[in-house]
């Protein structure tokens, strides 16, 4: 509890406005006479109240308290200042650039709040492969070829998640989300315990795809819960607290150079993972939505069947044509790097960290833009600026590849909030886990196809990338055509407007 107390000199015109239940940061509604009570807002409890004096002819001492408690578990910290400055001063609209643009109540605030504490786990489990193999292939006595089986297999997972999702839309989605939470950490924990390569690929495999389902369940939950003008910014959020998760298995990996077997210790770290997704779980709520929808099962017309149809091949079509590009800018980046631009290890470090860092800034603006601006115009631009640079950095070299990386992945950041939101928008509650499940698949493949041709075609090139990159980057800029003459804006609208069935 945060208890505000100032002492405050006012003219009759200002004690006025004091006298006037607040509707900014927090919405009040009139308890008593000069007593206001919590009416609408990120809060779990909430009080103001005036003592007014009489002081001078025309003047008032008044002394105002506010006492209040943010209903934001775990993230609570970062808003306490924020917040107390807000308390302070009335904003004639909402318009604080810390916050969403539309008010949060306290129970979408206290659902995101525990989403993002998911996040951040499945964050962590869907890099530890990644980050980790090469050391592994050390200790069991393996090659690139190996390593490349490995990484081929586990991307199978991805039907292991598709099944999940389809389960998710009759069984819920908060049971789903402890399940394949606690059995990824627990699967990537026993990853830890390999005896040999094969078995931490098997484990792997069932890892990664429940926690790509994990990943796809926390933004239905996000979408579901959320205001019609938040749910993009909630996106960039859940983005942010993924990249955190990802973030952690890298600050953790310099153990894997402690011993041979120090890579280990980032798969045990796992076992963490297990307690968060039970903490957050016994306070996640089910969805209101999916509530609702267990009583009402809508009976489709043809109308409505041949909607979702074309939306999940519009959207089936854009995540494989983004993927070919996406997938193998990131795969090969380090090659490029190290094998065309003579980077040593530690300046392929530094680069990553200089570029990849501020992105989160262009994935936190693109959630406000896509809120304020609409999903297709942001979404779009963003796409065609972010493809552009990240496909041109491939020929450069200098302080200009720096300069064109970085700049690309603050522009693409910029689309990923308007771009990961339609999954779950556009579809019925009783179809949003199956549907997005089979988008993420499709993409999957997109991805595995788009890594092949990349190497195919940079061996017919004398093993140069920007060719390849060059032809790859046409898929996402038919995506950004697609989004602005096909796709619908959904901005400001509820999801039962997108989905009329589900009214």
């Amino acid at each position: 509890m945060t208890t505000l107390t100032e002492e405050l000199h006012c003219s009759d015109a200002e004690l006025a406005v004091l006298r006037e239940p607040r509707n900014d940061v927090v919405g009040e509604a009139r308890s008593g006479e000069d007593d206001f009570a919590l009416e609408h807002g990120p809060f779990r409890t909430y009080r103001r109240t005036l003592r007014v004096e009489s002081a001078a002819e025309g003047t008032w001492k008044v002394q105002q308290t506010t006492r209040y408690a943010l209903a934001v578990p775990v993230w609570g910290w970062l808003f306490w200042f924020p917040i107390r400055q807000a308390m302070r001063r009335r904003q004639p609209s909402f318009s604080y650039w810390w916050a969403p643009p539309d008010r949060l109540d306290s129970h979408a605030a206290t659902v995101l709040g525990l989403l993002c504490g998911v996040q951040i786990v499945d964050g962590y489990l869907g890099t530890v492969l990644t980050q980790t193999l090469t050391f592994a292939a050390k200790e069991f006595d393996h090659g690139n070829t190996a390593q490349g089986i490995v990484f081929g297999v586990v991307r199978v997972g991805v039907l292991l998640a598709l099944a999940a999702l389809a389960l998710s839309d009759r069984k819920g989605r908060r049971t789903l989300l402890i399940a394949t939470g606690m059995s990824s950490s627990a699967l990537t924990f026993l990853g830890g315990l390999a005896p040999n390569l094969w078995w931490l690929g098997g484990s792997q495999l069932f890892a990664r795809g429940l926690s790509t389902a994990l990943g796809i369940l926390i933004a239905v939950m996000a979408t579901e819960e959320m205001p019609a003008r938040t749910r993009a910014w909630a996106a960039s959020v859940l983005a942010l607290s993924a990249g955190l998760g990802s973030g952690m298995a890298v600050w953790v990996l310099p153990i894997a150079d402690t011993s041979i077997r120090g890579w280990r210790a980032v798969y045990l770290l796992g076992a963490v993972g297990i307690a968060v997704i039970y903490w957050a779980g016994r306070r996640l709520p089910e969805t209101r939505r999916f509530e609702e929808g267990l009583s009402h099962r809508p009976d489709l017309d043809e109308e409505a069947k041949q909607r979702r149809r074309d939306r999940l091949v519009l959207l089936a079509i854009s995540a494989f044509l983004v993927a070919m590009f996406v997938a193998p800018a990131s795969s090969f980046q380090n090659d490029f790097l190290k094998d065309e631009r003579g980077f040593s290890a530690t300046d392929v470090s530094l680069f990553t960290v200089v570029t990849s860092t501020p992105i989160g800034l262009g994935v936190l603006l693109g959630g406000y833009l896509a809120e304020t601006r609409g999903r297709k115009r942001v979404g779009a631009l963003g796409l065609v600026l972010g493809t552009a640079c990240r496909a041109s950095s491939f020929f450069l070299s200098g302080p200009m590849l720096w300069v064109i990386t970085l700049a690309g992945g603050i522009l693409g950041g910029i689309a990923v909030p308007a771009l990961a939101v339609y999954g779950p928008e556009l579809f019925g509650t009783h179809d949003r886990g199956r549907a997005n499940g089979l988008i993420v698949t499709i993409g999957v493949a997109g991805s595995a196809v788009g890594l092949l041709a990349a190497g195919l075609l940079s061996d017919q090139w004398g093993s140069e990338l920007g060719p390849p990159m060059a032809l790859l980057a046409i898929g996402p800029l038919i995506v950004a055509g697609l989004i602005l003459t096909k796709f619908p804006e959904t901005a400001g609208k509820e999801l039962e407007e997108l989905n009329p069935e589900d009214g």
